[in-house]
């Protein structure tokens, strides 16, 4: 047996080497139930072909995309929320190993087990699975802690025991050597698979457990009583010896890569090297159960406490905190030197200065720790090689060459009046100016460090108000901000900006030049608000990438803006006058309110935090990074999980409630955007959720695409879906025939019906109009009742007897009027009211000739009707004032008055009135003995029925009594009738 090397470590040794190497903390993140994780008690770890991480835990299994914990359990089909490995085969299946025994495995979006999956039944070994193998013909091999080796092909399981009560085959680790051979090993004795069985062979290879093997291509990696060995080609090499304290620790699972050997126990994680170059531990007092390396190179620490992430050399964050010679942690400042020093402004009057190359510490413990109890802002002077540092009660000034020189001075107002610094600037020359509760002081030689707070002049070297930041550009003017806003003095000018903006109005943290002279200022809630000659170029707020609203320190390095807030950091770049907004995704949320001041140095950012110096390589950080890989996790219908095997589902449309879930795989980048479409002619559509609902599409087919990026990222390929969406039934082909045939047939039938009804109709019609041409005719001849005629040619004769030669002419003129009136009008159905009018005044003349003074008549019509243009059926209302001469008037020995009104209404109506101081209908009705009805009046009501029957507009027929005398007939006639 030949060793490689052989390097003895006592466990103390071990443990002191690793702690002298902490010049340094690299910072770990940490996640736990807090960030989604199912319980902190972790078994497992292992990232499967797609790049996520999955975690076994005592509460089920969860899986990682770098932002989000997704959780599987019982309720999702594992058979027991204790699981304590996870494997994969060659087919993507995740292979569950719970601790009551039972096998499951996770595939496209479905946990099988032995109750959907009915190959799954016989997989019980009624034991814990300690090891899994799958060999080169796809078979799988399972050891159990019961002496029990199994072997399932997909469809029949296989069951070896082993009968030698000496060597058994209890938590024997299975693996296929270099010739194709299935090998059983544990802490007793080898095995290999011959002949249908696993049988004793003379090799004496004894790994300490399962866990304490690691198998890299065609070589075996274990831990033994002596140390690291390999074993290849059947042959065991000695690697690396091991003190016997850190071998018989309860050891977790080992992990081998780069020469290094990672073991984790009840004290942490230990990483040796090979070589003896570079020992590490990590997680003092955690007890670990697992390492393994992700696709990004970053190291996962499964352990009883959650798991850790051991970012990749180029991704490390450090600290430096009390646990590295920070005697006061808490660092409130920070500014470097022009000897590559740190100085940290602290609490209790202490400031230490930290050497970058050597991490050596030096502290300044200033005589006042009261008045300077916290170090909030520090300065350099290069003209003066002084360091300027300020508290809420003090300022004073050290050499920056501090030990060498330690001349300290300190700010004093000559009055003894209490100031209150909120922060000061100086400028290029010699100026220091104040930033003070009662306003903004000029000092102008700052060598002096003193003032008087009753010397200065409003509006030269002192302005009034409580002010918050102060900052002298490159040209030596001074911006300040104040209860008012943003002013700038310069040349003995002020010049009020938040009077032209109201958003410098707000309060003001931090003020900084850009390289292109504009002024960048940190607000309180607004973001950051950029200004150059005056005018706003960028407000950059959430919506634009900033981590927060409010931003409290900005820092310029480079031709770039850092910004700190209370929830992570920003970086802005400006270029062809756009701003382009980059976050540190793997830090912001890791710091949460305890960032309190920044210094960005040439290719590492520093952080002062209450917890000590954060500290960072950046250069790389924030460069093209390649896009995330995204998968579909999960199509849901109906709350019904849908198969992934198959790329493409047919779901009927009134079933029709998708969920489709997506995930982008980066652990590095938190910030990950996502877009989306149905179809590949639409434009896509961005979006931060992962997941998307459809529940309102039509039918049809679409393909679900969907990609995601980093913010340093191009898209990545997307990953696609097909959605045959079924058409409803009334939206297939034979109810869409169906539908056209029964709606011809039914438009045939009502076509026929129509034109039936039609023609009916117009038959109808037809005979209503010849019906009322016969009345019409009847009316004719009730106008010329004999009575009548026989009276006017009995006044004829009256006068020719009484040789009255003129009435009698003028009597027979009018009747031949009359007489040729009715002949005219016989034959129109409608006439204008210009010639009913003047039919009426011959008929009513003539009657007036017959009976004198005891016959009246006026007729009246409103001067807005159109007598010309205004039609209204023929012989309609003589027959009423026929009746009313006769039947009204005549009885009464006095005669009486005959009133016609005629005037238009708001509805279109021509209201006509005929009215009389007759008898009365009602009286006159009541003393006839046989009833009597006015032939031309019955005539005429028949015509109005006949004709509201073909009108659009009825017309409106009404007759009353006037109180116990009198009648009035009213008639609505419709004016376009």
């Amino acid at each position: 047996m030949k060793t490689i090397k052989i390097l003895s470590y006592c466990f103390y040794l071990l443990l002191l080497i690793a702690s002298k190497s902490l010049a340094q903390t690299v910072f770990l993140p940490h996640y736990t139930t807090k960030d989604g994780l199912p319980s902190n008690n972790c078994f497992y770890t292992l990232q499967d072909k797609k790049g996520f991480i999955w975690v076994a835990t005592d509460a089920g299994v969860s899986r990682f995309d770098g932002s989000v914990f997704e959780n599987f359990s019982v309720d999702d089909g594992l058979p027991d929320n204790q699981v304590l490995q996870i494997r994969e085969d060659s087919k993507g299946r995740l292979w569950f190993m719970a601790l009551n025994g039972q096998l499951s495995y996770f595939l496209d979006g479905k946990i099988h087990n032995e109750s959907n999956d009915a190959a799954l039944k016989e997989l019980n070994f009624n034991g814990v699975v300690v090891s899994f193998l799958e060999d080169n013909k796809g078979n799988l091999w399972f050891g159990t802690n019961n002496n029990i080796i199994g072997s399932w092909d997909g469809k029949q399981t296989k069951k070896f025991l082993s009968n030698n009560s000496q060597y058994k085959f209890q938590n024997a680790f299975i693996y296929e050597d270099e010739k194709g051979k299935i090998r059983a090993i544990n802490k007793s004795a080898n095995f290999v698979f011959a002949n249908g069985n696993f049988v004793k062979t003379s090799n004496s290879f004894f790994p300490l457990s399962y866990k304490a093997i690691n198998k890299q291509q065609d070589a075996i990696y274990f831990l033994d009583e002596e140390g690291l060995q390999l074993l290849k080609n059947g042959t065991q090499t000695t690697v690396l010896k091991l003190n016997k304290q850190l071998i018989n620790s309860d050891l977790g699972y080992i992990f081998l890569g780069e020469k290094r050997l990672w073991l984790g126990n009840e004290n942490g994680v230990f990483g040796i090297d090979i070589d003896n170059q570079n020992n590490k531990r990590f997680l003092a007092n955690v007890g670990i159960n697992q390492t393994i390396r992700d696709n990004q190179g970053n190291l996962w620490f499964t352990t009883k406490n959650g798991i850790y992430k051991l970012p990749q050399l180029k991704d490390q964050l450090y600290t430096f905190g009390k646990v590295n010679g920070l005697e006061k942690p808490m660092v409130k400042s920070i500014i470097k030197d022009k000897s590559n020093r740190l100085w940290l402004g602290s609490s209790d009057g202490t400031i230490n200065i930290l050497s970058i190359a050597t991490k050596k510490i030096n502290t300044i413990q200033l005589p006042d720790a009261n008045k300077f109890a916290v170090i909030k802002q520090l300065v350099r002077d290069d003209l003066n090689n002084r360091i300027f540092f300020a508290s809420d009660l003090g300022l004073g000034s050290v050499n920056s060459n501090y030990p060498q020189s330690n001349s300290f001075k300190f700010l004093r107002e000559l009055n003894n009046n209490v100031f209150v610094i909120k922060n000061f600037t100086i400028d290029s020359t010699t100026k220091l100016t104040l930033s003070l509760s009662s306003g903004v002081v000029i000092i102008n030689d700052r060598n002096k460090l003193e003032f008087s707070a009753f010397k200065y002049k409003e509006q030269r070297d002192f302005f009034k108000d409580r002010s918050y930041r102060v900052f002298y550009d490159k040209d030596q003017n001074l911006w300040f901000s104040n209860i008012s806003g943003l002013s700038e003095f310069n040349h003995n000018k002020l010049n009020k900006h938040y009077e032209k903006y109201n958003i410098l109005s707000k309060r003001i943290n931090d003020i900084r030049q850009l390289a292109d002279g504009s002024i960048a200022m940190a607000t309180d809630g607004y973001g950051i608000v950029i200004l150059k000659d005056g005018k706003i170029t960028h407000l950059l707020n959430h919506t634009k990438g900033l981590s927060s609203n409010i931003i409290n320190k900005l820092f310029v390095r480079d031709g770039y803006l850092w910004a700190i807030s209370n929830t992570g950091i920003n970086r802005i770049s400006f270029k062809q006058k756009k701003a382009q907004v980059s976050s540190f995704d793997d830090l912001n949320g890791i710091f949460s309110d305890d960032l309190n001041d920044l210094y960005i140095d040439k290719d590492t950012a520093y952080f002062a935090t209450n917890n000590g110096l954060v500290y960072f390589k950046y250069n790389h950080t924030l460069q093209q990074t390649e896009a995330p890989n995204i998968y579909i996790t999960s199509v849901v219908n109906n709350k019904v999980a849908l198969n992934l095997t198959q790329n493409s589902f047919s779901i009927p449309t009134k079933d029709l409630s998708i969920t489709i879930n997506y995930a982008a795989v980066d652990f590095k980048n938190r910030n990950i955007t996502y877009r989306y479409r149905l179809k590949g002619n639409q434009s896509w559509i961005e979006t931060k959720n992962r997941r998307v609902e459809l529940s309102s599409l039509e039918p049809g087919q679409y393909i679900f695409e969907v990609s995601a990026k980093s913010q340093n990222s191009t898209w990545s390929k997307p990953a696609k879906i097909k959605l045959n969406l079924e058409k409803r039934f009334y939206q297939s082909w034979w109810f869409i025939a169906t539908a056209l045939l029964l709606g011809a047939y039914l438009i045939y039938i009502s076509s026929v019906n129509i034109t039936k009804r039609q023609k009916n109709k117009e038959q109808e019609k037809l005979l209503l109009k010849n019906r009322i041409l016969m009345l019409e005719q009847q009316a004719l001849q009730a106008m010329m009742n004999p009575h009548f005629v026989f009276n006017v040619m009995n006044s004829i004769q009256h006068f020719i007897n009484t040789k009255n030669t003129a009435s009698a002419n003028k009597i027979l003129t009018g009747f031949a009027k009359l007489i040729r009136k009715n002949l005219e009008i016989c034959t129109q159905s409608y006439i204008s009211l210009e010639e009913e009018l003047n039919y009426l005044q011959l008929y009513l003349t003539l009657e007036k000739n017959r009976f004198g003074e005891k016959l009246q008549f006026k007729i009246t019509v409103a001067n807005d009707i159109d007598k010309e243009e205004t039609l209204i059926p023929s012989m309609l209302l003589q027959p009423y004032i026929e009746n009313a001469i006769w039947h009204g008037i005549m009885p009464k020995e006095e005669g009486g008055n005959i009133s016609l009104e005629i005037k238009a209404t708001a509805k279109d109506t021509l209201l006509i009135s005929i009215t009389d101081d007759g008898v009365g209908i009602d009286n006159s009705l009541a003393e006839k003995k046989h009833g009597h009805n006015s032939k031309g009046m019955d005539l005429t009501k028949e015509r109005i029925n006949l004709l509201n029957k073909i009108e659009a507009k009825p017309i409106h027929l009404d007759i009353k009594q006037n109180g116990k005398t009198g009648t009035t007939v009213t008639l609505e006639l419709p004016l376009n009738a």
